[in-house]
């Protein structure tokens, strides 16, 4: 009988919205979570499918997801005998692959409504070093209209990748992606931009500028800057940078038109310590932006491990007020989406 009533005294306490319970076993249902950064493919454009996401979705309590697909593709070089599994398997290069998006397109398209209803396709497949890049943005409005919810993960800057990719290395105040903000703050999306904010040997913050730039020049532009600035492997090389913390409060002081992705590369080192704990300065500067800041879990085309990611997020929104906490697991990132009178799949009337 005692078991029973805890159970139900902690049901109605999540189903208030009090505020997020702290026991382990119960904390990672208390928050309805938006994942603003998941592939729906890898980099051979393999996916899990829909089904597998959903399950995981399900587990994790992620009631949204921006979901795209992925704008590189590992070629198999023909001197390699076996296939590599991961882009830096081996030396052979990456290269641009706009049916990416036709993949993820369909996939959402074959979705009954009250699951399309939960995915927020972005559009990914483009070579941001190249200024035809807003031809392939307008066919695919064409060819999926009141579709797509914004464009990204645009791939500027990122070291190893960035180093493997043929062509010239995009950065995100090019004009050829001056061209893409332009065309995404006409049509209502917001971008999310990846670009890393140094390199792996310079401590200092050489490529701020590059986003400041992009910021300065597209006020009407809304961007999500993937990861803010870091790497898994600009981590490893730099571990903690000095002055990131200060550069993003004033880079969001500054800029009306920016949001922060919290996903894996900076919620580790930067924002948990040691023993799992948020720091004071990132605590600090969330409060002070409480609305500009989204989770995502990055994942590629494998999704079981998404309520392991998601829930490494609980240290971090327990510390925070409850209302700010709902924010950054959730709000924040529909807040940047467009308006849509209808969506495919509800204009369709299609349903489970």
């Amino acid at each position: 009988m005692r078991m029973a009533c805890r159970f139900l005294l902690l049901v109605s306490i999540a189903a208030s919205g009090s505020g997020p319970i702290r026991a382990d076993d119960t904390a990672r249902k208390t928050y309805r979570f938006a994942d603003a950064h998941l592939h729906y493919v890898d980099f051979f454009q393999d996916s899990e499918g829909m089904a597998s996401l959903f399950r995981a979705m399900d587990a994790a309590n992620v009631r949204d997801v921006a979901l795209m697909g992925m704008p590189l593709t590992k070629k198999w070089h023909e001197n390699e005998p076996r296939r590599p599994r991961y882009y830096l398997g081996d030396d052979a290069p990456l290269y641009w692959y706009s049916a990416t998006d036709a993949i993820l397109a369909e996939a959402v398209r074959s979705l009954p409504a009250s699951k399309r209803r939960r995915i927020h396709p972005f559009l990914s497949g483009i070579n941001p070093d190249d200024k035809n890049a807003t031809l392939h943005i307008e066919h695919m409005i064409r060819l999926y209209p009141d579709f797509w919810e914004g464009i990204g993960e645009v791939m500027t800057r990122h070291d190893h990748l960035t180093a493997l990719v043929q062509g010239d290395v995009p950065r995100a105040d090019s004009e050829a992606m001056m061209r893409i903000y332009r065309m995404a703050a006409r049509h209502d999306l917001p971008v999310l931009l990846h670009s890393n904010v140094t390199s792996l040997r310079e401590r200092d913050l050489i490529y701020l500028d590059e986003l400041r730039n992009a910021l300065e020049r597209n006020p009407r532009t809304r961007i999500i800057w993937a990861h803010a600035g870091t790497s898994g492997t600009v981590n490893r090389w730099q571990e903690r940078m000095p002055g990131l913390v200060e550069a993003i409060d004033a880079l969001l002081s500054e800029h009306a038109n920016l949001w922060i992705d919290l996903s894996w590369s900076v919620l580790e080192p930067h924002i948990l310590d040691g023993d799992d704990d948020p720091r004071r300065a990132w605590l600090a500067l969330v409060r002070k932006h409480p609305d500009r800041f989204m989770l995502g879990s990055d994942l590629v085309g494998r999704f079981d491990s998404l309520e392991r990611t998601m829930h490494r997020f609980v240290a971090l929104l327990d510390a925070l007020p409850p209302d700010v906490a709902r924010k950054v697991a959730h709000d924040n990132f529909m807040s940047v989406l467009p308006s849509r009178p209808a969506r495919l799949g509800e204009a369709e009337g299609r349903d489970e």
